[in-house]
């Protein structure tokens, strides 16, 4: 893997680009429109741009004093009490969404599929309740290769989900993954992302789109490096006319934990000193432009804003 510098450099030349390039600059600040459509889908309205959220359902976990990995379990039970959450168990929700823009009907990550934990694996639901059919769908936009996110690519059978959407992936996180030495080199019993990414990709692998950081990956959505959580996880910045919102995919995983504590390292975070550097990147440019912030793992309808709060950051979903 690049040094934890490397990475760090490469998301603050990315995201300086992109603001110098003006996409960040300018947003408008009028309110968006929301409209729940039943449970566990929210709809807004962007200007020209329609956002769905789909939520795949929750994996509930206990809370054990490895999933902060750099604060005592104490402060961590301490936080979520703060929040009015639970402080022996955490429920993670799985956000997909899907964005009507441009002419394309766009999946931003993919859920679990049918090799869903109990309690997940209802966006394939979900979406027929939205009126949103699999066929629909023209592009499956990737954040990194994670099962949670890709898994919901392919059926158990090796059946797309989607057929009739182009998949479009971060090069980086393909060249990390697809890479046969180092799966070899890695042992056996932690080979499940490597797995996962053959069984998804491997059969489809010569029509796979792969994008590099910075690049306009569809008319209206371009792409930010914010490497650390994997080795190539990106987000996305998605155009509307009188809002943008910011997809952070797995910048952050709790938010009442990782939000509020940015400096706080996950356990699923790879590169934990990167991911800390890029969770205040991508906070440090949504909030003065005003951005929407979409956060697979973020509570409530998982679209929102964000604030300062003390040292580290708020979100606040849009209700």
């Amino acid at each position: 893997m690049k040094s934890t510098c490397m990475q760090i450099e490469a998301g603050r030349a990315v995201l300086a680009a992109v603001l110098m390039s003006g996409v960040l600059a300018g947003c408008a600040s009028s309110e968006p429109r929301s409209n729940v459509l039943g449970d566990g889908v929210t709809r807004v309205d962007l200007g020209g741009t329609t956002v769905t959220l789909i939520n795949d359902g929750f994996l509930t976990r206990s809370l054990d004093a490895d999933f902060v990995r750099n604060a005592p379990l104490p402060e961590v039970k301490a936080a979520l009490q703060e929040a009015g959450l639970p402080t022996d168990k955490l429920d993670i929700p799985f956000n997909p969404l899907v964005v009507d823009i441009r002419g394309q009907r766009v999946l931003f990550d993919a859920g679990n599929g049918e090799f869903a934990a109990s309690g997940t694996g209802l966006m394939l639901a979900r979406m027929k309740k939205a009126g949103i059919s699999p066929e629909s769908i023209t592009a499956v936009v990737v954040s990194h290769f994670h099962g949670d996110h890709i898994n919901g690519l392919r059926t158990k059978a090796g059946e797309l989900v989607f057929p009739n959407a182009k998949i479009h992936v971060p090069s980086v996180e393909w060249d990390w993954w697809m890479d046969d030495a180092r799966m070899a080199a890695t042992p056996e019993n932690s080979r499940g992302n490597f797995n996962a990414a053959r069984r998804v990709f491997g059969p489809s692998a010569a029509s796979i789109q792969r994008f590099t950081p910075g690049a306009e990956v569809l008319p209206g959505v371009r792409a930010i490096a914010a490497h650390g959580h994997t080795p190539g996880h990106t987000v996305f910045l998605i155009e509307g006319r009188q809002r943008k919102l910011l997809y952070w995919a797995d910048a952050t995983n709790v938010a009442a934990l990782f939000v509020r504590n940015p400096d706080w390292a996950v356990r699923f975070d790879m590169e934990a000193e990167a991911s800390r550097v890029v969770r205040r990147q991508l906070a440090d440019f949504a909030i003065p432009d005003n951005l929407l912030v979409a956060g697979y793992h973020f509570p409530g309808s998982a679209i929102g804003t964000l604030s300062v709060r003390g040292k580290g950051y708020e979100f606040t979903p849009l209700r």
